[in-house]
């Protein structure tokens, strides 16, 4: 069974985005190799607004499936993407029992969250930056629902940023 990872970048106190949505608060890396780190998946989900943040910046998910979970975006005019306005759920249980690589729950906390109150985050891995904010997006919005983790792996970059991985509890 493939698994789905949440994967995002985050402040030390939380925030995923700025107030704004914006995240150039995250320093480069140079000794992460984000090409071999993206071959690892074949499919990535992500929320609207996210969607919306990486077409503006022209980012192209080079042979990766791209699945948007929106109830405004219409299939029609996104030809490149699949469109989930309803059935978010289903279709994460079928992209999990899916032959492939892994799934990359890619930014979104409110989506984040979603998914895991139904059971479907595999793995929880934060890379921290060595960052406040104060405020902006959080990395998981409230109502917060106890959910215990256990820490599989770690590694800490010359930047300062710290890459965490947590598997998820039953």
């Amino acid at each position: 069974m493939r698994r789905i990872r949440y994967q995002v970048a985050c402040s030390l106190d939380g925030f995923i985005a700025g107030p704004d949505g914006e995240f150039d608060w995250i320093p480069p890396e140079p000794t992460f190799d984000f090409e071999e780190h993206f071959a690892r998946f074949d499919t990535l989900v992500m929320g609207r607004r996210t969607y919306d943040k990486v077409r503006d910046m022209g980012e192209a998910f080079r042979g990766k499936r791209v699945i948007v979970a929106s109830r405004s975006l219409r299939q029609e005019e996104h030809p490149d993407v699949e469109i989930v306005a309803e059935g978010l759920e289903e279709r994460l249980r079928s992209l999990r029992a899916d032959e492939g690589l892994d799934v990359w729950l890619y930014g979104g906390g409110e989506l984040f969250a979603q998914a895991l109150a139904w059971g479907l985050v595999d793995t929880v891995e934060p890379a921290v930056m060595p960052v406040l904010l104060g405020e902006g997006v959080p990395l998981f919005p409230g109502p917060a629902v106890l959910q215990r983790l256990t820490l599989k792996g770690h590694k800490v970059y010359p930047s300062g940023m710290v890459l965490l991985e947590y598997s998820v509890h039953d």
